[in-house]
């Protein structure tokens, strides 16, 4: 079955990526994605995948068992079938189920946070004092987050924003990038250290060894890594999960 992952590695990627297929720039029918979540289940790499991403007008579609969902809200949805696990919102108040809300982090009190990191244009791509910012500020507050849009790639690097052939082209933020980040966040490092991972575009800057990842040479343990995923640095939302795990291979960190 090829070499072993380490467990750095496997801390740091484990329920990492909220698929979410129907939404731009994939933007695919509701056959096209129940199909593929279902395939990605099944998949060597399933340990990576974690919810499906479901606008709220889908609330009541045929849900297999073992689906996880988190729904996009405006307010309560009222009665939810139990794969339904989270809900999204861009309410500052945490509602019936575990919340994200994707409004100004000083705003909320008692949800988690949600924050945008890319699109389909070069300007809404939030800069990597931004990001930095927010996550220092949400580790500082202990509160827990999930990111959304532009995460397609492991590595900061100048892509493509949409799957078209005139697609608009940009540095997108790396998702190994955004999360060593967050997961310094959490052990207190500072906002330019921060700064500094979120700009770097050499993949050789991140090693995964069986007991730690090193970033630019700091070493994070497995279980700081583990720890910080559960209580802090949730997951990201990505309308590929084919794409990430393509570019995770390419790399050599999966078989």
């Amino acid at each position: 079955m090829g070499r072993d992952i380490p467990d750095s590695l496997r801390a740091l990627l484990t329920h990492l990526i909220d698929y979410a297929g129907l939404f731009p720039p994939a933007a695919l029918s509701w056959p096209q994605v129940s199909a593929n979540y279902a395939r990605y289940l099944d998949s060597p790499e399933s340990w990576i995948l974690n919810r499906l991403v479901l606008p709220v007008k889908l609330k009541d579609v045929p849900l297999q068992p073992e689906w996880r969902v988190t729904l996009l809200v405006d307010d309560e949805p009222g009665p939810l079938p139990p794969q339904i696990e989270t809900l999204e919102t861009k309410a500052a108040r945490r509602l019936s189920l575990p919340t994200y809300s994707e409004t100004p982090l000083a705003q909320i009190t008692d949800a988690f946070a949600k924050i945008r990191t890319g699109g389909l244009t070069p300007d809404a791509i939030p800069s990597s004092e931004e990001i930095a910012e927010f996550l220092h500020r949400a580790a500082s507050r202990r509160v827990p987050f999930k990111a959304t849009a532009g995460l397609h790639h492991p590595i900061r690097s100048h892509r493509a924003l949409t799957y078209a052939a005139d697609s608009p082209q940009a540095v997108m933020h790396g998702f190994v990038n955004v999360f060593a980040a967050a997961l310094l966040a959490k052990l207190g490092a500072e906002q330019r250290i921060l700064v500094d991972i979120l700009n770097e575009s050499d993949p050789s800057a991140f090693r995964f060894l069986d007991g730690e990842m090193l970033c630019r040479g700091l070493g994070i343990g497995t279980a700081q890594i583990a720890e910080a995923r559960h209580y802090f640095a949730h997951s990201f939302g990505s309308c590929s999960f084919e794409e990430p795990i393509a570019d995770l291979k390419e790399l050599g960190w999966l078989p």
